[in-house]
């Protein structure tokens, strides 16, 4: 078996166009979509990352701009920042990049990201909303970007499918996890505590990796036909690998994500369309 490929690259370009639709529409009205971009400190992921988003807002008209906040900044001097950025007007959407580093807890400071704001969805109040199926007011990018690639795959609808997720983070496999409850999937979560995950990766028609671990799944871990979302990206000796041995799973899977081009793209188009739906929020209602 050859497995198709889900072209990221081709579904953003084809998500770009009502984008840039929707942000002509914004500047006609007088407003500037403005996404800012924390990172603390600088690293070579978190600054590919940033060059994608810079790269898409010109091409459909939204203005990304980067602070670097210092990599010793503690928990309450990125709560100030958050609080800065909130009272600034001109800023539509926010993201705090991650992972911080260590010293940061996420915890701590995820209260003070702004709900209007919040467009990748890193707030307790939106991630809540997301846990009970309430309407969370934005979608984190990453895990609505792979619920775009499926909703293109043969594995949709999800109704009643075994879909295993491999890896728990609050950033991509919890609300992953929570997205495909909510289209009736039945999903099995595993993390690096779980014996035998072999054993439940092999039984699932859909498989989620999002672990951080390049190259972890090979085709050893896929059940044959397979869908095979990857949403890993480590920067090693400067080439990015994704979390699954593409040429080996390949041979398994029926259809799967390439890294780089597959989730990461979408991912940037997702987060923009929260970009522009927070700007078109702020506006005053008539």
């Amino acid at each position: 078996m050859s497995a198709r490929i889900l072209d990221g690259r081709a579904l953003a370009a084809e998500l770009r166009v009502g984008l840039a639709r929707d942000a002509t529409a914004l500047r006609a009205r007088g407003v500037v979509p403005r996404l800012l971009v924390a990172m603390v400190g600088e690293d070579e992921s978190s600054l590919a990352y940033v060059h994608g988003m810079r790269a898409l807002g010109a091409k459909i008209g939204v203005d990304v701009a980067v602070d670097v906040l210092s990599p010793n900044v503690d928990d309450a001097g990125v709560r100030a920042a958050l609080a800065g950025y909130d009272a600034d007007p001109a800023i539509a959407g926010i993201i705090l990049q991650q992972p911080l580093p260590a010293h940061l807890s996420i915890r701590a400071i995820a209260g003070a990201m702004p709900e209007r704001k919040d467009v990748d969805g890193t707030s307790p109040i939106n991630q809540g909303r997301l846990a009970f199926a309430t309407g969370a007011r934005f979608v984190p990018a990453t895990p609505a970007a792979v619920m775009l690639l499926l909703e293109r795959s043969s594995a949709w609808p999800l109704r009643g499918r075994d879909v295993a997720v491999i890896g728990r983070s609050p950033v991509v496999g919890l609300p992953v996890a929570l997205l495909l409850l909510a289209h009736d999937a039945t999903v099995t979560v595993t993390h690096k505590a779980t014996p035998d995950i072999k054993a439940h990766v092999r039984r699932a028609e859909v498989v989620v990796v999002a672990t951080g671990s390049p190259h972890l799944v090979d085709a050893s871990w896929l059940r044959t036909g397979a869908v095979v979302i990857d949403v890993g990206t480590t920067v090693v000796d400067g080439k990015l690998l994704g979390d699954v041995d593409f040429e080996s799973a390949a041979t398994v899977a029926s259809e799967i994500t390439p890294v780089p081009g597959g989730v990461g793209p979408v991912t940037n188009v997702a987060l923009m369309r929260n970009v522009l739906a927070a700007a078109e929020n702020a506006l005053p209602r008539r």
